[in-house]
């Protein structure tokens, strides 16, 4: 989108408010569907936020992204992940074995960093929707993955629609 300098009694046309303004801003939405209801056609560059997802998107010219502002969330218990952990992670400070459920939720390229703190395992399993997961010379949505050790992390990465790598200091 292009920036525009306004000089001094210039007249302020309804195109000029939508390009050099409208497009510009960052746009609030309760989800994806009141997004594609009140956008026809998506610009280049355009900025929303999502309620119910608390995320933010951006269009880079064929599809909405999400933009990696990633939360990090402190566990002692099972927890299963939400599109707000993407570019974010997981911190495990559990003396107790846990695991973390990673449903397809997320979009291609988005990742999630898990940390083992605590003395406790840190299982990682798939959660619903995913087609292919697989890590460790190990492949199966059946197969869960543990942090080999205290201290050791590991991330999702979501390679391909509803496929997901697990990377790091894992065993099956």
């Amino acid at each position: 989108m292009p920036r525009k300098v306004f000089t001094a009694g210039e007249v302020l046309a309804a195109s000029d408010m939508n390009s050099f303004l409208m497009n510009q801003s960052v746009m609030t939405f309760a989800g994806t569907a009141a997004r594609s209801s009140a956008i026809g056609t998506a610009v280049e560059g355009m900025l929303v936020y999502l309620e119910d997802t608390n995320t933010y998107q951006t269009w880079n010219g064929s599809a909405w992204q999400n933009v990696y502002t990633g939360t990090h969330a402190t566990v002692t218990t099972a927890y299963t992940a939400s599109p707000a952990n993407a570019g974010g992670f997981i911190y495990s400070t559990s003396s107790s074995a846990i695991t973390i459920t990673i449903p397809d939720v997320f979009q291609v390229g988005d990742r999630i960093d898990i940390i083992r703190d605590g003395a406790g395992t840190v299982s990682i399993a798939a959660g619903t929707g995913i087609t292919s997961w697989a890590g460790a010379g190990t492949a199966g949505t059946g197969v869960s993955f543990k942090i080999d050790q205290q201290y050791n992390a590991a991330t999702v990465l979501e390679v391909a629609p509803s496929t997901y790598r697990i990377i790091g200091k894992i065993i099956p």
